[in-house]
């Protein structure tokens, strides 16, 4: 399995990771990935990968400059990011496709808005203001959606099959920002970062931004231990401020076994005593702490009660965070565990052009075996605006896809 592990021991910015990530493209795909980024139309803003050092360690330092100034005052007023990720080649397309200002692919503007979606609920519970009083004066400025958008189409171009990151070093001390001096992690950060193992130390300052710990949160299917790994390529981001150690983000893309993954836990408990509202939001909160899946069965309990009994699934080394989990959400004073063992497809993901306009479909194959589905979102939206049912839509995209495979077979025969 394609596996991509980030190593967030300095933190994570969203120049770092777009450089780090920029080092594991092949040199057809990097120059790909530079004319894009500045034919974006985003007015002022070049991209320019730089060779750089730090503590002795070579990588690239992704230069992202607004009119000559690679930043911008965080008091500086911005437009909306949603403005600029419609307006200027990150929203949709406008007019005919040419080399200047071509938009993004359509899965990669959708990454990018979501991004900033998770940015803006942050700073909304941040400041205490509703979500369109938001300013975004760290995140707003365009070298920050240079940033997103970068990040988002680099990992389109690398199309790891699951992404997993390292707990994250959010530095320490205070930084100022356009609200005044704020504690270290800034609150936007720290609110992004709530469900994902983070960590202070000795080291001063903000080494974990808001638009680095977004685009954590969104990609990162896993925070933990780097796992075993084979035929492995390494990517380094290099920072701009200066440490006493290597200020770097570093990626490490390469092939994991499927056995890999094989060892899961379930967590098992019994409940008679919960309202079925309340189970589901229990169950609904269990994911939102990294379950992997939480399930119930409905059966009878001790002294003839109806009840339920709920299947929490998890990493083997969450078990103990889990089950703490479980405990708090729902009523139940004791959980049952065991370890067991696991085969999966391997999951991935295709967009297909149909006549009710893109839709991803999610694939999942092993051993020849090929599980094919439309993408619910994407076909719900498409049936929505169409004013169509939503069964035409998943069938008109399965139809697309199949027909899209029979011309690849031809073309490639």
């Amino acid at each position: 399995m394609k596996t991509l592990y980030i190593e967030c021991n300095m933190g994570a910015a969203g120049d770092m990771l777009m450089a780090a990530l920029y080092e594991l493209l092949s040199d057809e795909q990097k120059q790909q990935f530079v004319e894009k980024m500045n034919g974006l139309g985003l007015p002022g803003v070049k991209v320019v990968p730089c060779r750089k050092t730090t503590c002795g360690i070579a990588g690239t330092h992704m230069e992202v400059t607004v009119h000559g100034e690679e930043e911008r005052e965080p008091d500086t007023p911005h437009g909306h990011p949603q403005d600029f990720l419609h307006d200027h080649g990150c929203g949709h397309q406008h007019g005919h496709e040419h080399d200047d200002g071509r938009p993004l692919p359509e899965c990669v503007r959708d990454h990018a808005r979501r991004v900033y979606d998770l940015i803006a609920e942050a700073e909304t519970k941040a400041h205490g203001c509703p979500a369109g009083d938001v300013h975004f004066h760290e995140v707003g400025a365009l070298d920050a959606v240079a940033d997103v958008a970068g990040v988002c189409y680099a990992l389109e171009l690398l199309h790891p099959d699951r992404i997993l990151a390292s707990p994250v070093h959010v530095g320490s001390g205070t930084v100022r920002c356009a609200h005044g001096v704020m504690p270290v992690p800034a609150p936007a950060t720290a609110n992004l970062l709530a469900d994902v193992p983070m960590y202070g130390g000795q080291v001063r300052g903000e080494l974990c931004t808001p638009t680095g710990a977004a685009l954590l949160v969104h990609f990162a299917q896993h925070f933990g231990d780097m796992p075993v790994m084979r035929g492995t390529s390494v990517g380094i981001g290099v920072g701009t401020k200066e440490f006493d150690r290597a200020n770097c983000v570093r990626v490490f893309l390469g092939e994991t076994e499927e056995g890999a993954d094989g060892s899961i836990a379930e967590l098992v408990c019994n409940i008679d005593d919960m309202t079925p509202e309340a189970l589901a939001y229990a169950q609904k909160r269990l994911l939102d702490l990294e379950a992997l899946d939480a399930y119930a069965t409905a059966g009878i309990m001790k002294k003839g009660r109806p009840g339920w009994e709920l299947t929490v699934l998890c990493h083997a080394d969450r078990i103990d965070r889990t089950a703490e989990d479980i405990l708090r959400e729902t009523t139940t004073n004791g959980v049952r565990v065991r370890l067991c063992r696991k085969y999966f497809l391997k999951p991935g993901s295709e967009t297909v052009e149909t006549t009710y306009g893109a839709v991803r479909v999610k694939t999942a194959e092993r051993s020849g075996i090929v599980h094919v589905k439309p993408e619910y979102e994407d076909a719900a939206a498409a049936a929505e605006k169409a004013g169509v049912p939503y069964r035409e839509v998943c069938e008109e995209t399965m139809r697309a896809y199949h027909a899209g495979k029979r011309k690849g077979q031809a073309d490639n025969a």
